[in-house]
């Protein structure tokens, strides 16, 4: 006798593996997604990883090639740089160093630039003019180039660097939330929140906020690559996080005198590193960006 399965019953158990095909299909970054969340655990877990301390080092031991080159060892896998201090535990800090300051400043420009996006574009008039004006005049500056400026102003420090970045790139998220914003208090249930009776601050927190934070993860993800390749830049020029604690840019700029005589180690290992990880994180936000984005989801 041949049993049949209800239709209702070979749907429901064909549907999960409809959805995964079609996540597959639209392009999951699967492997970027992987990459970043070894970089996060390796951050995290940095002190357990590291063989050894990585701003202690011996001048015995400098200048050690990689294990798999003539004269390396076992002991030092990626070799050890110009005051013999490990090149591995220094990457694995340097993952912890790249991801506080490049999550932490993401955080605090998305958190500025989205409350004054929603205040610029809700409230309109002379606020709306106050901040475009200052947006206008910060994106005027090359990003870079200020927060060089601001950084030899400062000084170098961890969390120095992280205001700064999160004081220059905050204008990108008032720049797009306010076009969101603008579009948003058009739409028929903002305006009859208005009739309702309900206040500006009421509505910008339970109206427009929760419609606008799409957008404002979206860049959050595309911004990260951004900051932590600015984070890089300041610490090779020497403005960024002070040495001896390890950061790719800083391990970069130590090792580029080596570079002429051969010693590619000291460079190319953390430069690996801060293109893996920017790269990551813009596949991962341009996925977002189409996942999260209501047009792009109608094509």
């Amino acid at each position: 006798m041949t049993v049949t399965t209800p239709p209702l019953a070979a749907a429901a158990a064909t549907a999960p593996a409809r959805t995964f095909k079609l996540w597959r299909l639209e392009g999951f970054p699967l492997i970027p997604v992987l990459i970043l969340l070894f970089i996060a655990f390796v951050a995290i877990f940095a002190d357990f990883l590291a063989p050894y301390d990585p701003q202690v080092g011996s001048l015995a031991r400098r200048f050690r090639p990689p294990a798999w080159e003539a004269g390396g060892s076992m002991a030092h896998l990626l070799g050890t740089d110009h005051v013999g201090r490990d090149v591995l535990s220094r990457l694995i800090f340097g993952a912890r160093v790249s991801m506080v300051v490049g999550i932490t400043a993401v955080l605090v420009a998305g958190g500025i630039g989205t409350l004054l996006g929603i205040l610029s574009g809700y409230l309109g008039g002379w606020v709306d003019q106050v901040v475009m004006r200052i947006v206008d005049a910060w994106l005027a500056l090359p990003a870079l180039t200020f927060a060089i400026f601001l950084a030899a102003i400062v000084g170098p420090s961890e969390l120095n660097i992280i205001v700064i970045l999160g004081g220059v790139y905050w204008t990108r998220y008032a720049r797009v939330v306010r076009g969101e914003v603008l579009s948003l208090k058009q739409r028929e249930f903002v305006r009859l929140a208005v009739v309702a009776g309900a206040s500006k601050p009421l509505i910008m927190w339970r109206h427009i906020m929760p419609n606008v934070i799409n957008s404002a993860i979206v860049l959050a993800t595309l911004m990260l690559g951004v900051v932590i390749v600015t984070e890089a830049s300041l610490s090779f020029l020497g403005v960024g996080v002070p040495p001896p604690k390890p950061a790719w840019g800083l391990m970069m700029a130590d090792g580029k005198k080596g570079l002429m005589v051969g010693y590619w180690w000291l460079t190319v290992f953390p430069g690996i590193c801060i293109m893996l990880m920017v790269l990551s994180a813009n596949l991962l936000g341009d996925w977002l960006r189409v996942k999260l984005d209501p047009q792009l989801r109608q094509l």
